[in-house]
């Protein structure tokens, strides 16, 4: 247990004594929206009808009360109309909370009790594009996997990707009629996505071509003849420049499903549900009606025979928990669907399977000019978005630390106006990578799954603004004072990992600026966020706790000297400033995102 929570129990036990009966719990302590008014307040509504007082009468009573037996961990508690609000202690604070902070992950917890959690995700389709909509999924569902491990889950991150379908035919179908087997580019898998754009527009209005397509995709199916080795020579290529993708952005995943694999089980199912009445024909279709329970129908078998979602997720769905013993099964895929996972989790429920799933489904993403559709081609596709972004950030990289790029844009500069190190090639690109994924994956999780995004690239890559780049800023800024500080009896400069030491360690640490103290109660808060963003299933709340942060920071920074005060003053506001950055990485990392130490 943390500190902030500690106090929070302390407290409520003390409010309980008074009162004689346990009303109360640690979670009643909440943050009041003005810190003038303290840092923590009890709203005393709820109490005064047990207690037969009006609401500021019983504030004004319980300080009474607690005056005389205070808690070291509180300075003084005071009543503002009906809240009974408490000053903590800041000195005794900050030695505990700086000290939890060094230590490794700092925030984590163990309210997940060690249970098994499956999150699917990445539920991509090969020969398809691959796009800025599912870079949201993506990022979402690595963010939730990485925060319900900190909060004390066995986190399994899966992806199930769609390797058969209608979708793998009309691309098939457009590479040998339209195409003729003509590969253009290098990138194979991305060529593909291409191709599927261009048979959605021959397909139109051309039903001979339509008839073609269904045919192969029997074929596919049927696993035999050419058709069937050129899918999986294609699928092949899809397949890699997936894998090359979750490589850029940090994915890994301990294991990935096709429905390729499983389609077949989901066959034989659907033949033996089918006999058992369970499944019915419908104009030549075969269905579940699942009308009764206000759910309508769900299709798994076309009237041409050929197979719909449920035929492969049913049975993937028993073989995960049965391989994986799980407590509970995600699936991050789009808020359509959320229709089709109700019937799929009713149909499961109906066949005995009795397992906690949940399906977290996210809002669109838009470009400032409209929405996207993979169909039509109107989409940002992973490689466009990358190769821009990756233009921006490198150029502004070089322009600052690569001399010889920055002459050749500007000519030649005085020596005393050139004041950032040249880098290598090497350390701006690996400065360059972290920047772009920063940049892709916070603006697809700094709102709540619930919420459009349109994805603006200019934005994303602001420094001063909510974006990942304003956090990697911060965070190389507090890393470069920290640099510049004078080794101060192991303080300061490269050497500044472990600041608490003699002899300025536990209650030597003094922080008497009102900012500081801010920033400590800030900084207290931290375990609170992580653990509701687990609860929530929400990075939302750590994107938003850690722009704050920021912003505190840097504002104590402007007007509050670090490196200018008196040795020992300069010592503990660089023990402060390095938790600040500390707790920024550790934010940054669990929503995926790699900080820079140089910028």
């Amino acid at each position: 247990m943390y500190s902030l929570e500690k106090i929070k129990l302390n407290i409520a036990k003390e409010i309980n004594k008074v009162l004689g009966n346990d009303l109360i719990k640690s979670s009643d302590l909440i943050f009041p929206p003005n810190s003038e008014m303290g840092d923590l307040s009890l709203a005393c509504f709820s109490l005064a009808k047990n207690a037969g007082k009006n609401p500021a009468e019983l504030a004004s009573f319980l300080v009474g009360k607690l005056k005389n037996g205070l808690l070291k961990e509180v300075s003084s508690a005071k009543a503002i109309g009906p809240y009974l609000n408490f000053i903590l202690n800041k000195d005794y604070l900050a030695k505990n909370i700086l000290t939890e902070i060094l230590k490794e992950k700092y925030g984590a917890n163990k309210n997940g009790k060690g249970k098994r959690v499956m999150i699917e995700y990445s539920n991509a389709n090969t020969h398809k594009e691959y796009h800025v909509g599912h870079l949201r999924n993506i990022a979402y569902g690595d963010a939730v996997n990485r925060i319900l491990a900190f909060n004390g889950f066995k986190a399994i991150p899966v992806s199930y990707i769609n390797d058969f379908g209608i979708h793998v035919a009309k691309a098939l179908w457009a590479l040998q009629s339209i195409y003729k087997n003509k590969i253009e580019g290098k990138n194979k898998g991305y060529f593909l996505g291409q191709v599927y754009v261009c048979a959605n527009e021959a397909l139109e209005k051309n039903d001979t071509a339509k008839g073609l397509v269904s045919f192969m995709m029997k074929k596919i199916e049927s696993r035999k003849g050419e058709e069937y080795k050129l899918w999986q020579k294609t699928r092949k290529w899809s397949i890699e420049y997936m894998d090359k993708i979750y490589k850029e952005l940090g994915v890994k995943f301990a294991h990935t499903f096709y429905e390729s694999e499983v389609i077949d089980k989901g066959r034989k199912m659907i033949a033996d549900l089918y006999e058992k009445k369970f499944l019915i024909k419908s104009e030549g279709a075969v269905i579940a009606d699942l009308n009764k329970y206000d759910l309508g129908v769900l299709v798994f078998l076309r009237s041409d025979g050929t197979a719909l979602y449920p035929v492969a997720d049913i049975p993937l769905a028993i073989e995960k928990f049965k391989k994986y013993k799980l407590d509970k099964s995600i699936y991050i895929v789009d808020i359509r669907q959320g229709l089709y996972f109700k019937q799929l989790f009713k149909i499961l429920d109906l066949l005995g399977i009795k397992k906690e799933m949940a399906h977290l489904g996210y809002e669109f993403v838009k470009l400032p000019s409209g929405m996207m559709s993979s169909r039509t081609g109107n989409v940002i596709t992973y490689e466009d978005l990358r190769y821009q972004v990756f233009n921006k950030v490198n150029h502004e990289i070089r322009m600052r630390h690569d001399e010889e790029y920055r002459n050749k844009i500007l000519g030649p500069l005085e020596p005393t106006k050139i004041i950032l190190e040249n880098w290598d090639d090497k350390k701006i690109e690996e400065a360059t990578n972290k920047i772009i994924v920063g940049a892709i994956k916070f603006e697809m999780i700094k709102v709540s799954r619930e919420q459009i995004i349109t994805f603006d690239i200019d934005v994303a890559l602001r420094f001063d603004g909510f974006t990942a780049a304003y956090l990697q800023y911060t965070f190389a800024r507090i890393r470069s004072i920290i640099k510049k500080a004078p080794l101060i009896k192991g303080v300061g400069g490269l050497k500044f990992k472990t600041p608490l030491h003699p002899p300025y360690q536990g209650d030597n640490l003094k922080f008497n600026e009102k900012q500081e103290q801010e920033l400590i109660i800030n900084l207290a808060k931290y375990p609170g966020v992580i653990a509701k963003a687990g609860e929530n299933y929400n990075p939302a709340e750590i994107a938003k706790y850690l722009f704050e942060l920021a912003q505190e920071f840097n504002n104590y920074y402007h007007n509050v000297p670090v490196l200018k005060a008196e040795e020992k003053i300069m010592t503990a506001r660089l023990v402060l400033i390095n938790a600040v950055s500390e707790v920024i990485k550790n934010g940054l990392g669990l929503l995926g995102i790699e900080t820079v130490e140089e910028m």
